[in-house]
C-alpha cells in the first residue's frame, strides 16, 4: 500500500510538471535578436520585441559607442561619421541617456526629412512612445547631432537607412539613422 501512494505521487507529480510546461510556465525563454541582427534586419520586427529588449539593445549599442569613440573606422561601427575627409567613431553615448529628451528641442538646427530612399512615418506608435517614426527621428537626430558637436549652417537632411550595419551615421551634411535605432531608443523613455 506504501508502494502504491508513493507512485501515485510520483505519477501526480510528473504529470504537473510536464501540465506546466507545456502550459510554458517551465519552458525556457526564447532569446530574441542580437544588437547586430536588429540592426541589419527589418526594423518593424522590433515592435513586437519587449520595451525591456529593445532598451537592452539601447544600452548594447550605447556601450559599444563608448569603446569605440574617436577610432578610425577599421571595421563595424555603431556611429561613424566623417570628420575632415577621415571615417572615425562618433563620441560615444552614455547608455541612460535619453534621446527624445533634446536640449536642441527649440529647433536651431535645420533639419530635412526629405531624402531619397524610404520616408519616415508619420504614424503614431506606442512603440515610439506615442510619437510618429519622424517625429521620433527628429528628437533623437537632434540629441545625436548636438552631443557629436556637429555646426553646420545649412540643413541637415536626416535619411532613413533601413537595414544597416550601423546605428547611425553622419556623413558629408547627412545623417543617416537606422530605423531599428529609433525602436532601441524610444525604448529607453519608457516610463
Amino acid at each position: 500500500m506504501l508502494e502504491a501512494n508513493v507512485n501515485t505521487r510520483t505519477l501526480i507529480s510528473s504529470s504537473l510538471l510536464l501540465l506546466t510546461a507545456a502550459c510554458g510556465a517551465g519552458s525556457i525563454p526564447v532569446k530574441g535578436p542580437s544588437t547586430g541582427q536588429a540592426l541589419t534586419g527589418t526594423a518593424e520586427w522590433l515592435e513586437f520585441e519587449a520595451p525591456v529588449a529593445r532598451s537592452e539593445m539601447f544600452r548594447d549599442v550605447a556601450r559599444t559607442s563608448l569603446s569605440q569613440a574617436g577610432q578610425r573606422a577599421t571595421g563595424q561601427m555603431v556611429f561613424p561619421m566623417n570628420v575632415n575627409g577621415e571615417f572615425v567613431a562618433a563620441p560615444g553615448i552614455d547608455p541612460r541617456m535619453d534621446l527624445l529628451m533634446s536640449a536642441d528641442a527649440g529647433g536651431a538646427i535645420q533639419l530635412s526629412f526629405d531624402g531619397r530612399g524610404d520616408r519616415w512615418s508619420d504614424d503614431r506608435r506606442d512603440s515610439f512612445q506615442g510619437l510618429s517614426e519622424r517625429e521620433a527621428v527628429e528628437l533623437i537626430a537632434r540629441s545625436l547631432i548636438q552631443h557629436w558637436g556637429v555646426s553646420r549652417a545649412n540643413v541637415i537632411r536626416v535619411d532613413r537607412v533601413a537595414g544597416a550595419p550601423y546605428a547611425a551615421a553622419y556623413m558629408d551634411g547627412i545623417l543617416r539613422v537606422n530605423p531599428a535605432f529609433v525602436y532601441m531608443a524610444t525604448a529607453t523613455a519608457a516610463p
